[in-house]
Order: structure tokens, then C-alpha cells, then sequence
């Protein structure tokens, strides 16, 4: 299919990052893209098609193998190049932040002090809440504590870009005024974005426009070679090792290799001069452990607190996901199975088949379901005591050439090949995936980090960039630093954490 793009003349509008900092969000622009390329993985209709699950392949040594399973149970987008744009849409920002203090003044309307990222974020006609800032009453004299303060936007400041604003609520200079006067707003201030507010014959308002944003895949292609002489089939043999047992046991090795790319594959590609077809490219995925937005990092004991803080994380903030699989090493799962339960009975362990079709164990608690499945691939690269947190519906299998097996005899030799390809690669969507680092290792430095920190006291020497979990009240941090909360050290300062796990 090709692609029109309608252009209106000007320059096209810079996206801005939405809840999970991904640049996808233009606040006021038209969409005017007509049809989407659908060859290389795009968010055309076309390429959602239905899944289609190789049932044989999906059933052997599943349990060896449980995120290749869910793999092949995902998803799939068939293209026709192993380079592939794998989108990702954002959802729209909730809030913004003052970058200065407004001073309070006569003025009926004033511009609002953001970051140039958030600037294009409030529309006209939009209103925004001022976390924290007490709002008046119609007098204009009396204030209201508990009630914030509400704005209008008005327009945008040609200069800078900043909102032009008015206040709804606020301080009037004779309680018969019309408009409010400026109110004080501090650097820092939190505004929730709300609905907009149209005048009585008003129809028309800014669109917005989502441009999805793309990362490259490269698609691995990986291959099994089976080779039986005639002799060796021919002979009466102890113990009757049949092509079918030769098979099975090549099949396993080439599982539970794919299982380990999965996981820890890099990515890349290079020019290899092969024997008969001249200079070729061979390409190499990335696994899921470096795709992960979400870093947790945690070593030793968890405790039951600790849990309930990771499923408030997982379940709670931007890209919520319906369900999630925990697939752990055995470290991990003996942690979680020794944790004292008795002080929270309302969290329930059961064991229970998911919709994926494997008997798991359910930990439930009131923010949602974690299905608990041990994955010997993590065991077997040196991950006993991590886990990887997936949302099983936000996966998508990218297929180049889609497995397939073949069977020949070898030119110039009493001996039969039988071979099995597959051309693909496994993309993770959206910021809902967890990656908990129970090593104690080096960070992934593509990912925001997470630690769950239970002192008073502030971290001696956090990262720039780290992100705490507080599981008390860290009056270290901030005198409002509660429990529950999460802050960050960035720039040589600590602020509340917002959820934007992508943004630089």
C-alpha cells in the first residue's frame, strides 16, 4: 500500500512525550496521513491479523520454553524485510509542571511557565487544575483550602510557546469584577490537564494528532540441520535410538536455544562472505531483557510489603496492562514462596490454568493478578534470582519467513538432511513490562531504574536518573516524601516522580 501524506503548508509540528515519555503526542495538529505502509510492520489495519499458533511447535517442551510460548501465541505481523519499524503509541499526558513561579499581579491573563516539551500540551480552550494552590470563592476575597485553583487557556505566547492562561477561580480585585486577578503559583506546581470548555455556539476545537514512534528490529533468522546416514538407520542398534528420538532431541535444542536469544540476544548485523552466494547479511534480535522500559532492582529476601509496592507499580500509573506473567528463576520463586503471607491475608495464592493454557501460580492482590511460572531459560543464563514481569497481550511476533521444515538427500552422500527454519523476531509494546534484576549486576542503561527503599534516611549516592519506591516515610528525600510514593534523583535534585519511563 502506498503512503499519501496530505501536506498543508508550514512546518510539521514536533511531537511531545505522552504518560510514558514517548514523543507521540501533537497537541493541536490535524492527522493527515491517509494510508499507512503496511510492509514493514506499521500500524496499518492490515497487519493486525489474527493469530495463527503452530500447535505442534507450541505444545513441545512448553515448559522449558514459556516465552518462546508466548511467542508463537502472539500476535503476529508478517513483513517482507528483516529490518522492521516497530511502533509504539503513547497514551496522552495527564499532567504538567511549572518551570518558574508566577507572581501574583492585576493582570486578568498571564503565560504559564512550562518545559518547551509541554508547552504545545494545553489547548485553548482547555483547563487545567493547580495542584495545591487553594482556589476562591465567587467573591474573588474568600479562599477555599482543599479546593485547588482552576485555569482557562486563552491562547499560546508567540514568543515562547507557553499556554496564555486566566485564571477561573481566583483573586479578584473588587468582588463585582468579571475576571480574576494572577494568582502566586510556585515553581514546581503540579496541573492536571482536564476537559476543555467551549463558549454557546463553539463546534470547533484543536485536534490532536498520535504519531506513532518507531524503533528498528532486526529478525533473527535461526535454523536446525538434522543429518542420518543410511547406515546408521540401517543398523540393529542397542538401544533403538529412531529418527523420531533424533528429532525430538534436536527440536529441544533448538527451543530452548531460541528461548536463551529471546531473553539475552543482541542486537546487530553484519556482511558474512558465505561459500556459494557471495557477501550476505546475517541479523541479530534483540532480547526482551534489553527492550524492558522498567528496571526493578532488587537482591535478597522480598517481603510481603515489597510485593504489594511491585504490583502497585506494575498495575497502577500509565499503559496498564489486563494481565501479567511473572516468569522467574528458581532463586526468584523460592524468595516469593518463603515470604511470611500471615500479615496480609487478603493476598491469595492459588494455582490456576491461565488463558495461555498453563497451570501457574496465581498471587492475587487488590491491584491486580500475577501469574508465577518458573522459566528454567533464566536458571540456565546465570538469572536464578530475576524475573521478567510481561504483559502477554502486548506482545507482536514479527514473522519474515514463518517456520517451516523440509526434508532432502545430501548431494553426494548416502544421507538424508532434514532442516527446520524460521525467520522472526519478538517485540515487546508499550512501558507495562517489568525486568527485575535480583543479581545485583550492572543496570541496563536503556531502561529507567527502580529501587524499593524502606529508610528514613536519602540514598547516599543515587544514580542521576533513579527512580525510589519509598516503602516509608523518607523525610531524607523530602519532608514530603510519603510511603507510597516514588521520587527521583535527577539533575542533583529530588523531585515526585511522574511515570515517564522513556523520557532522556
Amino acid at each position: 500500500m502506498e503512503e499519501t501524506v496530505v501536506n498543508v503548508g508550514g512546518a510539521n509540528a514536533a511531537p511531545t512525550p505522552g504518560s510514558a515519555g514517548v514523543q507521540t503526542q501533537v497537541p493541536g495538529a490535524p492527522t493527515t496521513v491517509s494510508a499507512v505502509a503496511g510492509a514493514t510492520g506499521d500500524i496499518g489495519a492490515g497487519n493486525f491479523v489474527e493469530r495463527d499458533i503452530d500447535k505442534d511447535l507450541f505444545q513441545f517442551k512448553s515448559d522449558d520454553t514459556p516465552l518462546m510460548q508466548l511467542m508463537l501465541r502472539a500476535k503476529k505481523v508478517k513483513v517482507n524485510s528483516p529490518e522492521v519499524d516497530h511502533y509504539m503509541i503513547d497514551e496522552p499526558r495527564s499532567s504538567v509542571t511549572t518551570t518558574n513561579a508566577v507572581t501574583e499581579s492585576a493582570n486578568q491573563q498571564f503565560v504559564l511557565p512550562l518545559q518547551s516539551n509541554d508547552a504545545n500540551i494545553p489547548r485553548p480552550y482547555g483547563t487545567l487544575l493547580v495542584r495545591g494552590v487553594d482556589g476562591y470563592a465567587e467573591d474573588g476575597v474568600t479562599k477555599t483550602p482543599g479546593k485547588d485553583l482552576m485555569l482557562f487557556v486563552v491562547g499560546h505566547e508567540a514568543a515562547t510557546g507557553n499556554p496564555i492562561v486566566r485564571a477561573v477561580n481566583g483573586p479578584k480585585a473588587n468582588t463585582s469584577d468579571e475576571y480574576c486577578k494572577t494568582p502566586a503559583i510556585p515553581a514546581g506546581t503540579t496541573l492536571i490537564i482536564l476537559s476543555n470548555a467551549l463558549y454557546e455556539t463553539q463546534k470547533e476545537v484543536d485536534p490532536d494528532l498520535i504519531v506513532p514512534q518507531p524503533t528498528t528490529v532486526y529478525l533473527q533468522k535461526r535454523g536446525m540441520n538434522q543429518i542420518v546416514s543410511d547406515y546408521y538407520e540401517a543398523q540393529r542398534k542397542r538401544i533403538p535410538f529412531g529418527k523420531a528420538v533424533i528429532a525430538e532431541a534436536a527440536i529441544t535444542n533448538f527451543k530452548v536455544r531460541g528461548n536463551r536469544t529471546l531473553y539475552a540476544g543482541r542486537k546487530g548485523k553484519m556482511n558474512v562472505q558465505t561459500p556459494k552466494a557471495g557477501v550476505q547479511k546475517v541479523y541479530f534480535s534483540e532480547g526482551v531483557r534489553y527492550q524492558v522500559k522498567k528496571e526493578l532492582q532488587h537482591t535478597g529476601k522480598w517481603t510481603i510489603e515489597e510485593i504489594i509496592a511491585l504490583a502497585k507499580m506494575v498495575f497502577t500509573g500509565e499503559d496498564v496492562p489486563k494481565s501479567v506473567a511473572c516468569l522467574a528463576g528458581k532463586n526468584f520463586l523460592e524468595n516469593i514462596q518463603c515470604i511470611d503471607y500471615s500479615k496480609h491475608p487478603e493476598i491469595q495464592i492459588t494455582t490456576a490454568i491461565n488463558p495461555v493454557g498453563w497451570k501457574v501460580t496465581n498471587l492475587h492482590t487488590v491491584f491486580g493478578d500475577f501469574e508465577l511460572k518458573h522459566d528454567p531459560t533464566l536458571d540456565r543464563l546465570k538469572w536464578s534470582n530475576s524475573a521478567f514481569m510481561v504483559a502477554y497481550d502486548r506482545l507482536v511476533h514479527y514473522q519474515y519467513s514463518a517456520e517451516h521444515s523440509s526434508s532432502e538427500r545430501m548431494e553426494g552422500e548416502e544421507a538424508t538432511r532434514e532442516s527446520m527454519l524460521v525467520w522472526d523476531a519478538l517485540a515487546l509494546k508499550g512501558s507495562c513490562h517489568v525486568w527485575i534484576n535480583g543479581e545485583g549486576t550492572v543496570e541496563h542503561t536503556g531502561a529507567v531504574h527502580y529501587h524499593l527503599w524502606d529508610s528514613e534516611a536519602a540514598p547516599e549516592s543515587p544514580a542521576d536518573g533513579c527512580v525510589y519506591y519509598l516503602l516509608n516515610d523518607c523525610p531524607g528525600i523530602n519532608a514530603n516524601a510519603l510511603a507510597g510514593q516514588i521520587w527521583q534523583f535527577k539533575n542533583d535534585a529530588w523531585s515526585e516522580y511522574s511515570g515517564d519511563v522513556m523520557a532522556a
